[in-house]
């Protein structure tokens, strides 16, 4: 028997999911957690072979709670609505078994859990196709700049933080916004994080 447990802040979607896995006669959902911080518990404490978690999540995302469970012998799916390369880019680096998306046939999903017992790694094709189209444009530190302009540091505040001057911070603004080809901060931080590139 294939024991489950999932993870999912939308009470419909994990009730659903939880009756569409235990109708599967070699599975049983053995825990539901509603959060990032409750499925690491659940896991440790249930020892599931796979747990299924959404990304967005309160308290910790489904790609906080992963890079946690990293070292754990159970084996994750991220299951999500969000097809981003820098999402994917993350579930990868964090070790997870499989990264598939919610719109998927139901029926996939269950091939895909016995597949990844079966020790192999199951990705959407389209995150694979993503993943070599959409690379974060933005070095390490253009992407550090980034971070601080989405927590709302201004240049003197970013200059101090990264001991370089306004005039350097400034520099590299105007670089962020002609490569992610938007024309002010906002609208950065809102590329930046649609395409999941957002550490």
């Amino acid at each position: 028997m294939i024991r489950i447990v999932l993870a999912e802040d939308q009470r419909m979607m994990l009730g659903a999911l939880g009756s569409l896995l235990d109708l599967e006669e070699d599975m049983e959902v053995i825990g539901k957690a509603a959060n990032g911080e409750e499925v690491i518990e659940l896991v440790e404490k249930l020892q599931p072979d796979i747990c299924i978690m959404d990304i967005e999540m309160p308290l910790k995302s489904g790609l906080d709670a992963a890079e946690i469970l990293k070292e754990h012998p159970c084996k994750i799916i991220i299951l999500t609505t969000f097809a981003r390369s820098g999402y994917f880019e993350r579930a990868r680096k964090a070790g997870v078994s499989g990264y598939l998306l919610k719109d998927s046939p139901s029926e996939d999903l269950a091939t895909s859990i016995r597949t990844i017992i079966d020790g192999r790694r199951i990705y959407a094709p389209e995150l694979v196709d993503l993943a070599y189209a959409d690379e974060n444009p933005l070095t390490e530190r253009e992407s550090q700049v980034m971070e601080l302009i989405a927590e709302g540091r201004s240049t003197k505040e970013i200059a101090k933080e990264l001991f370089i001057t306004t005039g350097t911070v400034r520099n590299y603004i105007s670089t962020i916004l002609d490569k992610l080809e938007v024309g002010n901060r906002i609208e950065a931080i809102s590329r930046f994080k649609e395409k999941g590139w957002f550490k």
